[in-house]
């Protein structure tokens, strides 16, 4: 096929010798598989900000630090250049995250490298050699079932102890080749120790995999690990081998909402106090 405009300069590099065919369009980018030497592999090209439709992309990106204190400011400012910043940052968060969940023992497609907002990475494969299925698309037995739910459980206690939670966990973005599932799409993963949302997502995610998997064996319904490996997580006691029962007991207390106003009442005042005393320094200077 002809090379699209975003994968030129991987072709002028060297690092791609051919576009093969467009695989997939999503809502963050379009990914395609190209041949690199003899390899077949995929390479993923980031969409724009303005042409993205993932959803609530702010509340992931919470807590990612940026290191660059100019960049920080510029993207706090949402001048051009903090845009730019932050698109990069978007970008390079994947990248980031592939590689740390690799080495925390989470299997997911292994990279390549990162070139003018394209992710060139390994093309997951089936025993026949071709694209392989998105979990949505397969069907297996209670055993099987129960031995991938599992699985997928601990790779989501390995991200959590690398300090990560993927945020957008489901069917449709876990491929299973012949070794099983596969975790992709990680642009939006998010900082655990750093996201107010941390324990919502880390829930969403664990309870997507019950809700499929219990399709197949419908005993795990039953499970609750979410509340489990979140309590172990803020109780300094979560590791990769951990052993856990799944039957963690709800939280039914109401929330005390007189309370929790008071409380973001005193951190309000508690802010415009400092504002304050910041500023009478800075006139005394």
């Amino acid at each position: 096929m002809k090379t699209p405009k975003r994968l030129q300069p991987l072709v002028d590099d060297g690092l791609v010798d051919e576009v093969l065919s467009r695989l997939m369009s999503g809502k963050e980018a379009d990914v395609f598989v190209v041949r690199c030497g003899d390899e077949v592999r995929c390479a993923k090209v980031y969409k724009e900000a303005m042409q993205r439709s993932f959803k609530k992309a702010a509340q992931y990106q919470e807590g990612r630090k940026v290191r660059n204190s100019r960049r920080a400011r510029a993207m706090e400012k949402g001048s051009k250049f903090g845009r730019e910043q932050q698109e990069k940052v978007w970008q390079s968060a994947e990248v980031d995250a592939l590689r740390r969940l690799a080495d925390a023992g989470v299997r997911v497609p292994r990279t390549y490298g990162m070139l003018e907002g394209v992710l060139l990475m390994e093309l997951v494969t089936d025993e026949a050699g071709d694209v392989a299925p998105r979990l949505g698309e397969v069907v297996m037995d209670a055993d099987q079932a129960r031995e991938d739910h599992r699985l997928m459980i601990r790779y989501i206690v390995r991200m959590l102890c690398a300090g990560l939670i993927h945020g957008d966990l489901s069917e449709f973005n876990v491929l299973v080749d012949e070794d099983g599932p596969v975790i992709i799409d990680l642009p939006q993963a998010v900082d655990a120790a750093a996201n107010n949302n941390a324990r919502a997502m880390l829930e969403r995610d664990v309870n997507n995999m019950r809700r499929y998997y219990s399709l197949f064996a419908p005993e795990l319904a039953e499970t609750n690990y979410a509340r489990e490996i979140w309590d172990l997580y803020e109780g300094g006691e979560l590791h990769p081998h951990v052993e856990l029962s799944g039957d963690a007991e709800e939280d039914t207390h109401e929330a005390d909402v007189d309370e929790v106003l008071a409380e973001i009442k005193a951190a309000f005042e508690e802010e415009e106090a400092r504002k304050l005393r910041a500023k009478g320094a800075d006139s005394l200077d």
